[in-house]
């Protein structure tokens, strides 16, 4: 499966499945942004993210880990 920008959620999911010990309050969009540059699903122009998409995929991550 290919990830890009659009792709918050599965993005979120994949995060989470990486970092299952991160704690969410020490997280930054930097550090989301480095993340998910680095997952090796994700093919999208890395200029195409703006704080809006970074805070998306952080609020999936969050709601995520509060289930």
């Amino acid at each position: 499966m290919t990830l890009t920008w659009e792709s918050t959620y599965a993005i979120a999911l994949e995060l989470r499945r990486q970092y299952p010990t991160v704690n969410m309050e020490e997280v930054s969009l930097r550090q989301i942004y480095n993340w998910t540059l680095q997952l090796a699903e994700f093919e999208d122009d890395p200029s195409l993210a703006n704080d809006e998409v970074l805070h998306a995929i952080f609020q999936d991550w969050f709601e995520e880990n509060i289930k």
